[in-house]
């Protein structure tokens, strides 16, 4: 057997190492593309959302971490640190309790709330100093019932 200067095989040596690897590669890729022109015709692309517009974020900076801020838009996670998130919890909190129509609901989300600035005050993880006042359950209800009109 002689060195070749390529990776072809000769002809009495068997498809092994790199020719054979390339050789399933191709194979691959041509079933790959002919699910892909099978999908087309099925219409399985046909109204995807983004069809006929720019792929959003081409031709800008590149930001490595692009994919963990769409999740987080996606998701709707917060990245706040407790103490933040708890003073904008605290200050949409009367909303979310008026969307409320039981009662009972509403005391345990108040509950939740009280216990939840208790325990992000007992943590110590950095971050700004938890500020968030403790909600009076019985006047935060009345208040409740107040503005339901009952």
């Amino acid at each position: 057997m002689t060195d070749r200067p390529d990776d072809r095989p000769s002809e009495r040596e068997p498809r092994t190492g790199r020719a054979a690897a390339r050789n399933r590669a191709e194979h691959q890729a041509s079933y790959v593309d002919q699910q892909v022109r099978l999908a087309m015709a099925r219409g399985d692309f046909d109204d995807l959302p983004g069809a006929g517009k720019p792929i959003e974020g081409l031709g800008g900076r590149h930001d490595p971490d692009w994919w963990v801020k769409k999740m987080v838009e996606r998701e709707q996670v917060s990245v706040l640190p407790p103490a933040l998130a708890l003073r904008q919890e605290d200050a949409d909190l009367d909303a979310t309790l008026d969307r409320e129509t039981a009662e009972k609901v509403v005391r345990d989300l108040l509950e939740d709330f009280n216990r939840r600035v208790v325990e992000a005050r007992r943590q110590l993880q950095g971050g700004p100093p938890v500020i968030t006042k403790l909600r009076d359950v019985d006047a935060e209800v009345a208040a409740w019932k107040q503005r339901r009109g009952r």
